[in-house]
């Protein structure tokens, strides 16, 4: 070859390089900032990876996970979903996290047991080009998409509910909170939204933070009150779900406490509903479970291929502003609205609220 054929043959070589330069920092700008990254999955099936944190919360498996599920396959037949569970252990979730970001799933849809803890594998996904929804609980990193219910307002429909049940008796002992795991942010939502609205109102005997939502847990506190502060002087409960509820509920039967006191719930768990129905838990904040599941999975879809998500609203984590997000209303729930409601909703049918333990009293609340 003479000389200025290879000057040519160099040339053509060093233009091609730089074409081929120029493409892959195009598609590291485009992962980076958080596109997706594969533009050849866009339009085909997507991988799409589903945490939740626990199994101790009935809602996660009987609702939560079916829902997304159902959702994604009605908006993508051919999208394959990936669900593991933490059972409640952050470390677990973060290896579960790290999995997916090596398997390359399109899109993760994240349930955060621990909203800190979890922070670097959201960013390793965000790295990766993956896109994050983060479910139910707002965790820390680069999340790109939210959906949860107004957690501050579910605090205050607790907080305004304890207060319609004590009525006039508010100011003739004490109540005792029994607040949810310090490791969940909605936690302290929850109970900043109950505090604005009971501050002054009541006095605060006793208040936990309840080690990962543990009946248990909750079950040992509360005869810790009781011990402290006597079963007579304990006018109501704020209890941050109906896991906690039960747990608080035993140790006031075993105590002898009679009447029981009003205890609030959330998650409108069957257990925590029939409790309702039979007069020994208040009230229960009813999250309707489908159009948060159905939220998260069309803003899944929607990122794994490249799309905005559709919606309504904007938060701020600690460490990210500005976060796209759908927020829905809770609902209270007592004895009276169980049937317009939960039972309307087809969450639980009667017949599997009032088996035969139940029946007397669901005849009594109007409820057959």
């Amino acid at each position: 070859m003479n000389t200025q054929l290879r000057r040519a043959a160099v040339a053509v070589a060093a233009a091609a390089m730089a074409v081929s330069l120029a493409a892959c920092g195009s598609a590291k700008e485009a992962s980076d900032n958080g596109s997706g990254g594969d533009d050849k999955k866009k339009d085909g099936p997507l991988t799409i990876g589903l945490l939740m944190p626990d199994d101790q919360t009935a809602r996660y498996e009987n609702f939560d996970r079916p829902l997304i599920e159902e959702r994604v396959k009605e908006l993508c037949a051919d999208c394959e979903i990936s669900y593991v569970n933490a059972k409640q252990d952050a470390s677990v979730q973060q290896q579960q996290m790290n999995s997916m970001v090596t398997k390359k799933v399109d899109v993760i849809i994240l349930d955060a047991v621990d909203s800190k803890s979890i922070a670097n594998s959201v960013k390793k996904a965000d790295d990766a080009g993956i896109p994050v929804v983060a479910y139910d609980r707002l965790a820390e990193g680069p999340i790109s998409a939210y959906t949860s219910f107004d957690n501050e307002e579910v605090g205050k429909v607790q907080g305004q509910a304890l207060l319609d049940a004590l009525g006039d008796k508010a100011d003739d002992g004490q109540i005792v909170m029994m607040n949810g795991s310090p490791t969940d942010p909605n936690a302290a939502l929850f109970k900043k939204g109950a505090k604005s609205v009971l501050d002054g109102k009541v006095k605060v005997g006793k208040s936990y933070d309840t080690t990962n939502w543990e009946p248990g847990e909750a079950n040992k506190n509360m005869n810790g009150a009781i011990a402290s502060l006597g079963k007579e002087n304990i006018v109501g409960v704020y209890s941050a779900n109906d896991g906690l509820a039960g747990g608080i509920i035993t140790a006031l039967k075993s105590a002898g406490v009679s009447p029981l006191p009003p205890v609030t719930g959330q998650d409108a768990e069957l257990a925590g509903v029939q409790r309702i129905v039979a007069g020994e838990q208040y009230m229960t904040v009813y999250k309707p479970f489908k159009p948060e599941a159905y939220a998260a999975a069309e803003m899944a879809v929607a990122l794994g291929r490249g799309e905005e998500p559709d919606t309504d609203a904007t938060v701020d984590s600690p460490t990210h502003k500005g976060i796209p997000a759908t927020l829905i209303q809770p609902i209270s729930v007592t004895a009276d609205k169980v049937e317009e409601t939960i039972v309307k909703d087809g969450l639980y049918k009667v017949e599997e609220i009032c088996t035969s333990k139940y029946a007397a009293a669901c005849k009594k609340v109007g409820l057959q």
